[in-house]
């Protein structure tokens, strides 16, 4: 720990959450530092990460005009989202900061303002609302029934189902990589002679599940990325409801 003691003390989690911020901002500086026609090297690696945001999830979700419009917000949550989790499986650090809620409640506040903004600019405040929560063309006396579930299922459940899912699938990760490993060590260094035979078993399902926490890792900023994307798209067409 940093500076404890002071107003500017800083935990592990918020070093990783730093460093991995660090490294994100300098890589993708290096990328484009000095951008060539044919991509080589990191650049090229770079733009086929922003190619796959662009192409599959904003032109994908949003069309090629809109996506091109919040291209930059959907790449800017995937990419945080992706290198925060990489520090999982980074030895020495073996967790991610989005296993902490803040972070995960950040990245899903900053998607909730961006899609109700959108909403809000295109339609007015009341008329938002209004499209979001009354359900078109049902009977007059459902809509005390389907009202509140849409209010609540478009105002409360989108950002803690965000919030909720990255930070619970990144924390399960880390516990069972922490036991797989642990496990390892104590059948090794501190168990009876015969665990001895049980500490490769351990290693390999740990390094086995490292490798399934690395699809992980993708799938999450994937999915946190995608539903952005499709909120936005919500917001915008919320008179089609």
């Amino acid at each position: 720990m940093l500076f404890k003691g002071t107003p500017f003390q800083l935990d592990s989690m918020i070093l990783i959450k730093i460093v991995m911020t660090v490294v994100l901002v300098a890589l993708m500086l290096l990328a484009f530092r000095n951008p060539k026609i044919v991509p080589r090297g990191l650049q090229n690696i770079a733009e086929i990460g922003l190619g796959f945001v662009r192409e599959e999830i904003c032109f994908e979700v949003l069309g090629k005009e809109t996506g091109k419009k919040y291209f930059p917000l959907i790449a800017t949550i995937f990419f945080t989202v992706l290198f925060l989790n990489f520090s999982e499986i980074i030895p020495g650090m073996n967790i991610s900061s989005n296993a902490r809620i803040g972070m995960p409640l950040l990245l899903a506040a900053i998607a909730y303002i961006a899609f109700n903004y959108i909403g809000i600019k295109k339609y007015g405040f009341w008329n938002y609302v209004r499209h979001s929560a009354v359900v078109p063309n049902v009977p007059a006396a459902m809509h005390v029934l389907l009202i509140p579930i849409e209010v609540i299922s478009t105002f409360v459940l989108r950002p803690f189902t965000l919030t909720v899912r990255l930070m619970a699938n990144m924390l399960a990760g880390h516990v069972m990589l922490v036991l797989f490993f642990a496990a390892t060590q104590f059948f090794l260094f501190e168990g009876a002679a015969w665990m001895k035979v049980l500490s490769p078993f351990s290693l390999i399902a740990g390094l086995g599940f490292t490798l399934f926490e690395v699809l992980v890792i993708f799938l999450q900023a994937y999915v946190f990325a995608l539903l952005t994307a499709v909120y936005v798209g919500l917001a915008q067409h919320a008179d089609a409801h």
